[in-house]
């Protein structure tokens, strides 16, 4: 499967290669050239054969090598050196065209293979007149190096409630979600479009080169961790296709059924100052993705609850969770919507916070009951609930707050409650009731709006790495 936003990128490099290449012979610089033994006929024996024929031969590569530093000031150089490093099969192609891996960072073996793919297509030429069919190969060449493994299982499938504005994001090696029209040699059902007509984004990823099963029950994993990083970043919109596509080599397609997995509402952007910090979000959570406690059994109540066909089924799972992250005295202790609105909202909202919370307790009882409608108002309480359940999960990962969030909330409640109250349980009971201190909260909000801003990124990718 070839990217064609790689491909084009190459291209254009070429094409602006050849032009400085050919404009350095044009102002008087030379090709040298080698004398070389051509190869016997067969039928001859050293003893009384023909004479040795030479001929010469152009030395095109050390031609390209002279005049590198015109070609790395080419405006198209730099695409095609980030298009080479997240390359997946750039270390076999180099060992194909017989360059000698580079020692030190991925750049230098980029920009090493970008200098093979002149070679290899200028290739004993006196003159770097572009020839589309050498330009071809050398594509088709530089393409096939992915699948040279042999065993190596791909897997596509689709991603519904993103949008990204470049045409490829490659989030780690062997894993990028793109835009469908952007590759070659996908599966037609990924191509499809979905039963709402909605567009959609394709996740490719190489599972590596284990026993097929192996291979594709690992993809499974990486394709369930890489939706939770997405639902943490954004706001749990994001859903895979229920069918998914699996070949080994450049084998035949299979279908790969990957479950239900919910019905996205909205679209998630992810801009393309914001690639890097979605990269180093997802390798965070890759990395701390709680197991075996009650912050884990928390995480897998969120994504269940972002699985449900509709939000409103979703509200208990949600409620769930927060009640092991926020009342494990148990629901008639009443202590949840206090400590969820001290912990999630700032001085003047906390009290507006804790009457959603006990707005969604009593929406969660009419569903349970069967007496709850699917409004607009219910779904929109449903999903906040989600937001801020979100927002705690995702700050306690990345290590913005403690994972004991009772003591924390209880903290902030005693902290402002009046001398009288600080004594008794009931004045954490009503937790939206008084007011904290502005520098007593939480940096949460801020956090949201560092990850949807720009202008940030670059701190908050300091603080993930």
């Amino acid at each position: 499967m070839r990217s064609l936003q790689h491909q084009e990128a190459f291209t254009e490099f070429v094409q602006e290669a050849a032009g400085v290449l050919g404009a350095a012979l044009a102002a008087g610089a030379e090709v040298r050239f080698e004398l070389v033994e051509q190869p016997r006929r067969q039928g001859h024996s050293r003893v009384g054969a023909a004479p040795v024929l030479y001929a010469y031969r152009a030395l095109t590569g050390e031609f390209i090598a002279e005049h590198e530093q015109e070609l790395v000031r080419l405006a198209s150089y730099l695409p095609a050196l980030t298009a080479a490093e997240r390359f997946d099969g750039l270390e076999r192609y180099l060992a194909s065209v017989g360059v000698e891996r580079p020692h030190g960072p991925g750049r230098l073996r980029a920009h090493a293979a970008l200098l093979a793919l002149l070679g290899e297509i200028f290739d004993e030429q006196s003159d770097f007149e572009l020839r589309p069919e050498r330009l071809e190969a050398a594509l088709s060449r530089l393409g096939r190096s992915t699948l040279e493994a042999g065993t190596e299982t791909t897997i596509v499938a689709t991603l519904h409630g993103l949008t990204i504005s470049s045409p490829e994001l490659a989030l780690t090696h062997g894993l990028t979600i793109a835009q469908p029209h952007v590759l070659d040699g996908l599966p037609e059902g990924a191509l499809a479009a979905s039963d709402t007509g909605a567009e959609h984004l394709v996740v490719v990823l190489n599972a590596g080169e284990d026993e097929p099963r192996q291979a594709i029950a690992r993809g499974r994993a990486v394709l369930k961790d890489l939706l939770r990083a997405l639902r943490l970043f954004g706001d749990g919109r994001v859903t895979l296709g229920a069918l998914a596509w699996a070949r080994v080599a450049d084998g035949r397609w299979g279908a790969l059924a990957l479950g239900t997995g919910g019905r996205p509402y909205g679209m998630l952007v992810v801009t393309a100052e914001q690639e890097d910090e979605l990269r180093a979000f997802c390798n965070l959570v890759s990395r701390r993705a709680p197991h075996g406690n009650e912050l884990a059994w928390a995480l897998r109540r969120f994504e269940l609850g972002c699985e449900r066909v509709s939000v409103l089924e979703g509200l208990s799972d949600h409620l769930l969770a927060l009640r092991v992250l926020l009342e494990p005295e148990g629901p008639m202790s009443c202590l949840l919507p206090g400590r969820l609105g001290a912990l999630c909202a700032t001085p003047e909202r906390r009290t507006a916070l804790t009457e959603r919370t006990r707005a969604a307790l009593a929406l969660e009882r009419e569903a349970i009951s069967g007496s709850a409608t699917e409004h607009a108002g219910a779904q929109a309480l449903a999903r906040e609930l989600a937001d801020h359940l979100r927002a705690l999960l995702r700050d306690v990962i990345c290590g913005h707050l403690d994972a004991d969030l009772v003591s924390l909330a209880d903290q902030l409640l005693l902290a402002d409650a009046p001398s009288g109250e600080r004594q008794s349980d009931g004045g954490l009971a009503g937790g939206g009731a008084s007011q904290p201190e502005a520098e007593s909260v939480p940096a949460l909000e801020s956090v949201e709006q560092m990850l949807g801003h720009a202008a940030q990124s670059e701190e908050i990718l300091d603080l993930f790495i």
